[in-house]
């Protein structure tokens, strides 16, 4: 059987989800990579059949998307070459994780596809996102429309939502406390974070960051670049994860029993949803860094409460009945 798992390449997390994914799913046959996107710092240890420029926002460094460097780095046509260019019909089974090249490619094709997303978890109206409508939701129906859907979220708000998946890396890491606070704001200049966090002097903060390529230090505040193993081991040892209005990181550091405060970008509905349902568990949450900031980081530094949360280990069984249910009958061979 061949199988082709297509993932987005904007920010670490679809990535660092499909680390796990790719291992299990190589069991059931003959599996091909595709990424498209332009903005992740991790990889995956397995070569990939294709890579594609795709459709993705630039970080900016204020705290919300940088609109001009989006603009200048999007190629429309290109983007929709590689949709009509993209072969898909030897495939008996085609995954997708937000990514738009092999969405629409199917669609064109008229070859059923498989979302396994967090994405897709708001084709359910009973995802949490704020009461106002916003033209996001667009997004979220025609980014990247599959057929069927398998989702992931903080809580099962759908029967074909599941809990976050947490790698096998993040379950093997035994917890410690070495008081200090890691951070993952891709959305901020590393000026920016310095100059805000360093008002909570008791502390030390080690900030994984985008733009520096070789590590240093300021103050009680040590800048990283980011590195999947280096973040890992800050996350187990650290008292709290400063982060965005993503997904699994916040999931990971809950499942580790971290505090976790979250700071969604500016503009970015998808993270406000995030922040939102993570909210309603009992995660604090701010508008953005800034002067306000700190004396609502200060609170949570000086407070105790953990949010508890069951994350059980559900992706092999999940994969296993997504391969049952959705391969293709009887593929077109090319």
């Amino acid at each position: 059987m061949k199988i082709l798992f297509a993932i987005q390449g904007t920010g670490n997390g679809h990535i660092s989800r499909a680390r796990e994914i790719v291992p299990l799913l190589q069991q059931y046959g003959e599996l091909d990579l595709m990424v498209s996107g332009t903005e992740a710092e991790v990889g995956l240890s397995q070569p990939l059949k294709h890579k594609f420029h795709g459709f993705s926002f630039v970080f900016g460094k204020k705290g919300g998307v940088d609109k001009w460097a989006t603009f200048k780095r999007m190629n429309l046509w290109q983007l929709w070459r590689d949709i009509h260019n993209l072969p898909l019909s030897q495939y008996d089974l085609i995954i997708n994780d937000f990514e738009p090249v092999s969405a629409w490619a199917c669609r064109l094709q008229k070859i059923p596809s498989v979302s396994l997303s967090h994405q897709c978890s708001f084709i359910s109206p009973n995802t949490p996102r704020p009461s106002r409508w916003n033209y996001a939701e667009w997004l979220f129906k025609y980014y990247s429309p599959t057929t069927h859907h398998i989702g992931f979220h903080f809580d099962r708000y759908a029967d074909f939502i599941h809990t976050p998946v947490i790698r096998s890396e993040i379950r093997r890491l035994e917890p410690t406390n070495k008081g200090h606070y890691t951070v993952y704001l891709p959305a901020y200049d590393d000026k920016t974070l310095v100059k805000h966090l360093g008002k909570a002097t008791d502390v030390e903060w080690h900030i994984f960051s985008k733009r520096q390529k070789t590590p240093y230090r300021t103050g009680n505040i040590h800048i990283c670049p980011v590195d999947n193993d280096k973040f890992n081991q800050s996350m187990a040892s650290c008292e709290g994860l400063l982060t965005g209005g993503g997904f699994e990181g916040p999931a990971e550091a809950l499942y580790l029993q971290k505090k976790v405060m979250m700071v969604p970008m500016t503009g970015q509905y998808e993270q406000r949803c995030n922040a939102l349902a993570a909210s309603r568990l009992g995660v604090p949450v701010i508008s953005a860094i800034n002067n306000d900031a700190v004396l609502h980081i200060n609170d949570w530094i000086n407070s105790n409460h953990r949010v508890q949360v069951d994350f059980p280990d559900e992706t092999a069984q999940i994969v296993e009945s997504l391969v049952k249910q959705y391969t293709r009958p009887q593929a077109v061979l090319a």
